[in-house]
Order: C-alpha cells, then sequence, then structure tokens
C-alpha cells in the first residue's frame, strides 16, 4: 500500500467528514416532505411515508453487507460503487417517473447509509493512532445532525420550487460526494479478505423488512393487533435463524461472536434503547411545533420553519462531538455514554414540563442535540476498544443497524402513543399525550444510562480484557 502522506491525511478528514454528512442528510430528506410527495404524486400520506421507511430498510440491509466488503481488499471500489448508486437513484427522484421509481430512487439513496462505518474504518487505517479516536467521533457525530442539516434545506426548496427541487439539492450533493470520494479515498491495506454472506444478507434482509414495516405501519396494530403480533414473531424468528447463520458461516455477515462480547453487547443494547428514546424526542417536538393553534396547543409552523427547530438540534450536537475527545482522556467512554443518555433524558423532562412558548422548544431541541452528539461521539470508542483494527467497518456496520432499528422504533412509538391519545372524531392527539411519551421517553433514557452505567463498572474492574 503507497504510504500516506501528511498532506493527503489532512485532506482525507474533511473528505470522510463531508461524505458521512451527505448520505445521512440525503437519507433524511423523506422526512420533511412526505406531505409534498403526498399532493405531488396523489398517493396517500401513508404511501408517501415509504419515501422515508425504504430508504431506512435499504440502508438498514446495506450496511452490515457493505461494512464487510469494507473489511476487504476492494474498500475503495466499494466506496465509489455506493456512492454511484446514491447518485442514480438521487436522479430517480429528480426525474418525472412515475411513484414506484420515486421509491426505488430512496432506496438507492439508503443504501448509502451504510458509507458511514466504511468512513470509520478508513479513518482508522489511514490516520495516526492518536488521532484517528477524534475523527471517528466526529464521523459518528456528523452522520446523526446529517438529519438536521437536510430537514431545513429540504423544506425550502420544496417551498419554492416543489419537492422536485428539494431532491435536486440531493443529486448535487451526492455527486459532489461521488467526486470527493474519488479523489481523495485510499486502497485497502494489504492482506485484508472478505466475503459476503449471501444468506446471511437474505433473512437479515426480510427480518430488517418486518421490523420496519410493523414500525411505520401503526394503524396495523390498532385495527389488526393479531396479524402485527404475528409478524412480529416472525420478524423475532428471523433474527434468531440469522444469528444461527452467522455463527455457523465461515464467513459470516457480522461475527455475533464479537458481537457477544460483554462490551459490544452492552454497547449495542445502549445504542437500541437510546435510539428510541433519541429519535422519540426529535419526534415529538416536530410534531408538536407544526401542529395548528386551533387543537389548543402547538405553534402551527410551516414545514421550513420547524425544521429551523433543527438548527439547535444540529449545531450543538457538532460542537458536544467535537469537545468529546477532549474530556475522553479524563472520564471513560461508557461513562461519557451514561452522562449523555442523562441529559437527553433532560431534554425530555424539559419538554413534558415547558413547552408553552416556542423558546423552549428550541432549549430541549438544544439539550437533545448535546446528549446526541456527545452519545455519538462516545459509542465508537466502546466498541472499538474490544475490535480489531480490521474489523472496525465490520463492528460499525452492526452497531448502525441496531441505531437504524432503534430510530425507526422511536418514531413508530412516538406515532402510536400520541395516536392513542387521540380522541374519537378528533385530528389531533390531547396534550397530555406528548407528556405521555416524554415520560416513555425518560423511562427509555434511565435503561439506556443504567446500562452504560454496567459497562463503566465491568471496565474499571478490570473484567474486559
Amino acid at each position: 500500500m503507497k504510504a500516506f502522506t501528511h498532506s493527503e491525511a489532512r485532506l482525507l478528514v474533511p473528505a470522510l467528514m463531508f461524505i458521512a454528512l451527505v448520505v445521512a442528510a440525503v437519507a433524511s430528506l423523506g422526512t420533511p416532505l412526505i406531505t409534498s410527495v403526498a399532493t405531488s404524486y396523489h398517493v396517500s400520506l401513508g404511501s408517501a411515508q415509504w419515501t422515508l421507511t425504504v430508504a431506512l430498510l435499504s440502508g438498514a440491509v446495506a450496511t452490515p453487507v457493505l461494512g464487510r466488503l469494507g473489511a476487504g481488499p476492494h474498500r475503495r471500489a466499494t466506496i465509489l460503487a455506493t456512492l454511484a448508486v446514491v447518485v442514480a437513484g438521487s436522479a430517480l427522484t429528480v426525474l418525472p417517473l412515475p411513484f414506484a421509481w420515486l421509491l426505488a430512487g430512496r432506496a438507492a439513496q439508503g443504501v448509502g447509509l451504510g458509507l458511514t462505518a466504511l468512513m470509520m474504518g478508513v479513518a482508522r487505517d489511514h490516520l495516526p493512532e492518536e488521532r484517528s479516536p477524534a475523527v471517528i467521533s466526529l464521523i459518528s457525530v456528523v452522520s446523526i445532525i446529517g438529519a438536521g442539516v437536510g430537514y431545513p434545506l429540504a423544506a425550502l426548496l420544496a417551498d419554492l420550487g416543489g419537492v422536485r427541487a428539494a431532491y435536486g439539492l440531493g443529486l448535487v450533493v451526492t455527486a459532489a460526494a461521488l467526486l470527493t470520494a474519488w479523489r481523495s479515498m485510499p486502497e485497502a491495506p494489504e492482506g485484508r479478505s472478505a466475503h459476503v454472506d449471501v444468506a446471511g444478507a437474505v433473512v437479515l434482509a426480510a427480518a430488517l423488512l418486518l421490523v420496519l414495516f410493523l414500525a411505520g405501519e401503526r394503524n396495523l396494530w390498532s385495527r389488526h393487533f393479531a396479524v402485527a403480533a404475528g409478524l412480529a414473531v416472525v420478524a423475532v424468528v428471523l433474527l434468531c435463524v440469522w444469528a444461527v447463520i452467522e455463527l455457523r458461516s465461515t464467513t459470516p455477515l457480522v461475527d455475533v461472536r464479537a458481537v457477544r462480547h460483554p462490551a459490544v453487547a452492552g454497547a449495542n443494547l445502549a445504542m437500541f434503547v437510546g435510539g428510541i428514546g433519541m429519535y422519540l424526542l426529535l419526534t415529538l417536538i416536530t410534531r408538536y411545533a407544526q401542529t395548528p393553534h386551533g387543537a389548543g396547543y402547538g405553534f402551527g409552523l410551516t414545514t421550513f420553519v420547524a425544521g429551523l427547530v433543527l438548527i439547535p438540534f444540529s449545531v450543538l450536537g457538532f460542537v458536544a462531538g467535537k469537545l468529546t475527545p477532549r474530556v475522553r482522556t479524563r472520564i471513560a467512554d461508557p461513562l461519557l455514554l451514561a452522562g449523555s443518555a442523562v441529559v437527553v433524558g433532560g431534554g425530555f423532562a424539559l419538554f413534558a414540563a415547558a413547552r408553552s412558548d416556542l423558546a423552549e422548544l428550541f432549549a430541549a431541541m438544544g439539550v437533545l442535540g448535546v446528549g446526541v452528539g456527545g452519545f455519538s461521539a462516545a459509542m465508537p470508542g466502546v466498541i472499538l476498544a474490544v475490535t480489531p483494527k480490521s474489523e472496525t467497518s465490520s463492528a460499525m456496520s452492526f452497531n448502525y443497524v441496531v441505531r437504524s432499528v432503534g430510530y425507526s422504533l422511536g418514531s413508530a412509538l412516538g406515532g402510536l402513543i400520541l395516536a392513542a391519545g387521540t380522541g374519537p372524531g378528533h385530528l389531533f392527539p390531547d396534550d397530555s399525550a406528548y407528556t405521555t411519551a416524554a415520560l416513555v421517553g425518560i423511562g427509555a433514557m434511565a435503561i439506556t444510562t443504567l446500562t452504560s452505567l454496567a459497562l463503566a463498572r465491568r471496565r474499571s474492574s478490570g473484567t474486559n480484557p
């Protein structure tokens, strides 16, 4: 492998950040455009919701596959090919084609979510050891706040030029990301090998499809509970089958044995429950801000103005992520996870107690940003401390699958609680339903905190290798 010079390393860091930001922002474009898509394509809101769900699904499926490919000798080619798929998908979202083609384009865009773990693998392989942990933490943070960047921009473009203008933003930035990767991504170190477990990928895709379908189809739970529960059981069975396939495979998609390591298992559990809580609060605040005054609460904000509420989340999340590497020199990563979970819980408490003024929503969103930024920056350190360098992409890709599922369930949980709090004949839930959802979120973050503290105690007692 060609030696990586200091100047090349200096250029590599912003390239890694830019690519991680782009794929996260583009995948989140579906969120503010659901209503516009329903109107423009003459489909139901439920159908339009799939422009977001299909991107999450393809990202969740592609992430472990790309993580395994990224662990091999063809990582650069994998990155370029994936970004080419994302660019092609972005083109489909802009062209005047039927709705099915829009879904296909969104699915192709979602594949890019799998690149975040590869960016971490590149950083760990090609940056100095003293610098790579901080860069990996920032990549993790950027992949979170990308939603906060894409949301208001997409909403503004949709207001000005329609839904295709908003998706046009995705085409421009993904093309720029492809060019950036072509010019900056190095080849993987020599001696790597990777084989994709096709059977494991198919079973995992089926299981995740069911999980995300159940998370997105909230009416199914309220109207056909037995069917929904049966599908949930099938999903669990498929995940168990997938785990058995991975354990028996000589080239597993994800090294399940490594995932069973107490530190990795605990970190993924914290990511799963914490992800549910974090996305739940994000959903609650944005929905509350857009609720019209006629409901007796809310601020009736337009999609674009509601998107501006995410600015404190993005800015403070990035600041927290930037500061976390310095704090890590004094505080262990599991303790940082616990502290960040407490901060997110504080955001829930603030939202539950004070939301009559728009400034209070901005404050709650800012607190959420600080907690999410710190949590995302500390998470890679917990996992990579017990992960071989060659398995960086694979280990982090599994964590991102867990995160995606947690986020989807957090969004669905918010919808279920608010739906349960909507009286017969009413269009909007009672204000008390938001308080109930916030209390559920506090419970989720309490579980996340306790899990993280258990990890910290295990590390301090020297149980972890």
